[in-house]
């Protein structure tokens, strides 16, 4: 009798023992799982990828762009969503204040803003992605573009109070945000199809990665007048392979999650800027062509800018340059004399 128990006994003891293996050998995988989720995805692995920041995708990509206007002044800051952004264009606008165009496609924040007035030359930028464009607010010559329906947009000058709303923490003009949702819901209203994912920027494969050279640039300053309040600094996070953006010394952040805006690309083109009007309005000139820097994983180097097709590439011995995969920040810098505009590097 006393056999038949320890026989038992054994049978139980290995039965436990065997499936407590198959436990963990399960847990172990679906933390390998986990773990390989948590990484960014290599786009060699996978079928597709994200059109605009090149990211590997296991579905064909689908949406289209969204552009948004989005205010810079110091009682602007912190912003919402521009983490998110695969391109953010960052330009003058007046009184020597930049302002940013944040095009959206692969990730959708839930709150965006506060959202600024359009002018003509922002507007160019977002046609060249064939984005949804959003604004609260236009200059004459960007009135007369988005009223003629130069491209789909929607403006809070018509849906205040609807579809964007004012936040109470902040002080008109400073205090318009919308939703990514609202955006949606503005594009049904005025007939807009935003279903087609942009065409595709160029990007560099992991053996491109791997043999990128330059001059090194562990922080980058770019003064676009002598306002240091728009003093922009990028500084290299040698851990993350980002670069982590400032304004006047204070680091760009989502609002809401606090979270950095980490860019793997920054594109610094030269281009003349001159007056339009008296109130300080401005043509910019994004089409010439012109001498621009280019900053990758820690390094820089000097390029050539084209509009090819509305977009601003970078181009090096007559060919495109390939971005790093990720997000993409591109600083429009005037070149005309008189307004202390500059950028400077360090290693």
């Amino acid at each position: 009798m006393l056999k038949k128990w320890i026989i038992l006994f054994s049978a139980v003891l290995l039965f436990t023992a065997g499936c407590a293996q198959k436990e963990a050998v399960k847990n172990h995988k679906e933390k390998q799982t986990e773990n390989i989720e948590k990484q960014p995805p290599d786009v060699e692995h996978f079928p597709y990828q994200s059109p605009l920041t090149g990211i590997g995708l296991k579905k064909e990509p689908e949406g289209r762009a969204i552009a948004v206007m989005v205010n810079n002044h110091p009682s602007a800051r912190p912003q919402s969503g521009l983490d998110k952004a695969d391109i953010v264009y960052e330009v003058l606008a007046e009184g020597d204040i930049t302002r940013f165009l944040a095009i959206f496609q692969s990730e959708r924040p839930d709150t965006i803003g506060p959202v600024r007035s359009a002018r003509d030359y922002y507007i160019e930028l977002a046609k060249g992605y064939d984005s949804f464009f959003v604004a609260h607010g236009w200059s004459p010559e960007a009135k007369q573009m988005l009223k003629s329906n130069y491209i789909d947009n929607i403006n809070g000058i018509e849906y205040d109070g609807t579809l964007f709303k004012r936040a109470s923490f902040r002080k008109a003009p400073h205090n318009s945000y919308i939703t990514y949702e609202n955006i949606l819901k503005g594009a049904d209203k005025v007939g807009a199809k935003m279903t087609q994912a942009p065409s595709p920027l160029t990007f560099l494969s992991k053996e491109e990665l791997d043999s990128l050279t330059g001059k090194k640039a562990a922080t980058v300053g770019i003064s676009y007048s002598g306002n240091s309040l728009f003093h922009v600094d990028y500084k290299y996070d040698s851990k993350l392979k980002k670069y982590k953006r400032y304004s006047n010394g204070e680091l760009t952040a989502d609002y809401d999650s606090q979270k950095p805006v980490l860019l793997d690309n920054i594109l610094i083109v030269e281009t003349e800027h001159r007056f339009i009007d008296n109130y300080g309005r401005r043509a910019v000139d994004l089409t010439s062509g012109g001498k621009g820097y280019l900053l990758q994983r820690g390094l820089w180097n000097e390029v050539e800018w084209k509009n090819v097709d509305g977009r601003i590439l970078p181009f090096a011995n007559g060919k495109e340059v390939g971005l790093v995969p990720g997000k993409t920040w591109i600083n429009i810098v005037p070149i005309k004399p008189g307004l202390q505009s500059s950028v400077s590097f360090k290693d």
